[in-house]
């Protein structure tokens, strides 16, 4: 048992409905006014959430002259806002900043970026971009008590030399025998050299498991280089998980840590520092000064209502039906819904919110929006610890705990924030933990349990043993019971069937399953004025994050231009970039693969380990 008293900080009910019904009254007397009010013919637009992804559409809409309303349900941000902890500010401090997840920017993110230095900061020459700082260490942990606790940038001379030195340092660092090290530096190769049709029509469909043989090879490779890496990158299970998701995201890190030791690479990519972070809460640097921008371009905002019903007439979206929501985003038992009309809708919600408002007329008009039914969410959610004194031994970036049941990632958020924690809460707090939890479904060191079936105190105490366990060494004390102040799950986490229920997710994230690319759309549907801009689109990074999703509202607003024949310049979408070192490999693999021959690289059987 836990040595410790954990003092728990849930979001309580009252709290909720306390801001529900303050968002449903204003939305109330808002509502009537929609049609009214947008009356230029062609540029009215509803976007329907106002996550990442919708903010990103309403941004560049608003900057070519569009007339636009957001509506969101619980807060504006979605899963990359900052959620305040209820109750605990006291002589005029805010509350305690409590998040979905940490935010992580990595180097090859390019269309967030672009975004942020539009974002106007008094004071900040590149606007909010400004608020970003660069982290300069990663932890991994790994079964066995074994530590990395540098990360060696590659070779800035070529990709596959960069990539055989970082996948070789870390394989030793962790104890991965050699020849297995050699193995997978192998298969890294073959994806690296693989063709973009290769890609598509191949690795798609195999399993990252499949394409590493893990399951041929030592639990300490499985962990390292198998499960490991796809709970930390993806949020999925190895034998789930797309080989080409995966891939591309091992390569794009690969590439922006490179980048980072080259100035030639870092300007050839555009890609920034391998890994960085906001320098305040997430609402305070980026959240809050954009939709105080939209603001000022016009953008009209409407919180606490969500889509519940699409009205089609003549193959087109004539109005979409509101309903009032509590601040969980849940609706209202018993208030009055309202009508909004518009000339485009933006379709900026979850995958798991749009695919109940598919009613057989929308499926007539587009029945490709029927394959969204088949997408798959997991679990990623965070919780927050806060300490009375910060740690002895300072962690300067990301820990991967590799080797903790629940895939769990942390940073120590406090020492990158440019305002102190005392500033929040009872002033007594000096440093801020967020961790992310991958895997919610597996049994854990304390109970024995997954943590979907733990209560939010056990999930608490799980958590913080197995951080302890991890980074704690003789000699070497990270983290003691007697620092922490107290802690805040995600509220998105709730128990609808009663206090010591399974766990319910408000807040689940899409994983990208081999073939998933199949039933993902693109921002433009088949209805005339229907458009998406959600992490489920297709976009280049290919995974549910921020930047999917800014690149989804980017390509709904394009989508939008060309429909309304405004014209216009497009918004820019930037892809991940490719070393043209590998541009004749990559060509040949091409030829290849359409002569149905395997890539060049790829001679090992993948049935015989080394």
């Amino acid at each position: 048992m836990p040595s410790a008293d954990l003092p728990s900080t849930t979001a309580t009910r009252r709290g909720f409905l306390g801001l529900s019904a303050a968002a449903v009254a204003g939305t109330t007397l808002a509502a009537p006014a929609f049609a009214a009010d947008l009356t230029a013919p062609r540029k009215r637009v509803v976007v329907l959430g106002g996550g990442v992804g919708g903010l990103t559409a309403a941004h560049e809409l608003a900057e070519r002259g569009f007339q636009v309303t957001v509506v969101e349900p619980k807060a504006w941000g979605g899963k990359a806002r900052s959620i305040p902890v209820p109750s605990t500010g006291t002589d005029g401090r805010p509350h305690l900043p409590g998040e979905h997840g940490f935010r992580f920017f990595p180097g090859f993110y390019q269309n967030i970026p672009d975004t942020m230095r539009r974002i106007p900061v008094a004071g900040n020459a590149e606007g909010v971009f400004s608020h970003l700082v660069d982290a300069h260490q990663v932890v991994l942990t790994t079964p066995g008590g074994g530590q990395l606790w540098a990360f060696p940038n590659p070779d800035q001379y070529g990709a596959i030399q960069g990539m055989t030195s970082l996948v070789t340092a870390l394989g030793i660092a962790m104890k991965v025998p050699p020849n297995e090290i050699e193995y997978f530096v192998r298969k890294l190769a073959v994806f690296l050299t693989s063709s973009d049709v290769r890609r598509r029509g191949q690795w798609e469909y195999v399993s990252w498991t499949e394409f590493t043989n893990s399951e041929n090879f030592s639990p300490t490779y499985q962990t390292v280089f198998g499960s490991g890496l796809t709970k930390s990158l993806v949020a999925a299970k190895g034998d789930a998980a797309s080989t080409r998701t995966v891939g591309l995201m091992g390569e794009a890190f690969i590439y922006a840590m490179a980048a980072q030791s080259s100035p030639q690479l870092q300007q050839e990519s555009g890609y920034g520092a391998a890994d960085r972070l906001l320098d305040l809460p997430t609402n305070e640097a980026w959240i809050d000064p954009w939709t105080a921008h939209l603001r000022r371009l016009g953008v009209r905002f409407v919180r606490g209502n969500r889509a519940a019903r699409i009205a089609m007439s003549g193959g087109r979206i004539s109005s979409v039906t509101l309903e009032p929501t509590d601040a969980n985003g849940e609706p209202v038992s018993g208030a009055a819904t309202s009508s909004i009309t518009a000339d485009w809708y933006v379709f900026a919600m979850p995958v798991e919110r749009i695919v109940p408002l598919l009613s057989p007329a929308v499926l007539a008009a587009d029945p490709g929006l029927t394959r969204l039914r088949n997408l798959r969410t997991d679990w990623m959610n965070g919780i927050q610890y806060f300490l009375n004194r910060k740690p002895e031994v300072s962690i300067k970036g990301h820990v991967a705990y590799l080797d903790t049941p629940w895939a769990l990632t942390s940073i120590e958020q406090g020492m990158f924030w440019r305002r102190p924690m005392t500033d929040y809460g009872a002033g007594d707090v000096e440093d801020i933990w967020s961790v992310d939890i991958s895997d919610w479904f597996s049994p854990g060191i304390l109970y024995g349990k997954p943590a979907s079936e733990c209560t939010p105190d056990q999930i608490a105490r799980e958590v913080w043993a197995q951080m302890k366990r991890s980074l704690n060494r003789p000699g070497m004390t990270v983290l003691s019971d007697d620092m922490l102040a107290r802690w805040f799950l995600d509220p998105a986490i709730h128990y609808p069937h009663g206090p010591g229920t399974r766990a319910a997710n408000r807040e689940p994230l899409l994983i990208n399953t081999t073939g998933s690319l199949d039933d993902r759309p693109t921002a433009s549907s088949r209805i005339p004025n229907m458009f998406l801009a959600s992490d489920y689109v297709r976009t280049n990074i290919d995974l549910a994050t921020m930047e999917g999703a800014n690149e989804a509202g980017r390509e709904a607003a394009n989508a939008i231009l060309v429909r309304s024949g405004a014209g216009g310049t497009p918004a820019t979408i930037k892809e991940l970039w490719q070393p043209q070192e590998l541009a004749a490999v990559r060509e040949t693999d091409a030829l290849l693969y359409r002569l149905g021959l395997p890539n060049a690289l790829d001679v090992v059987p993948a049935g015989l380990p080394l």
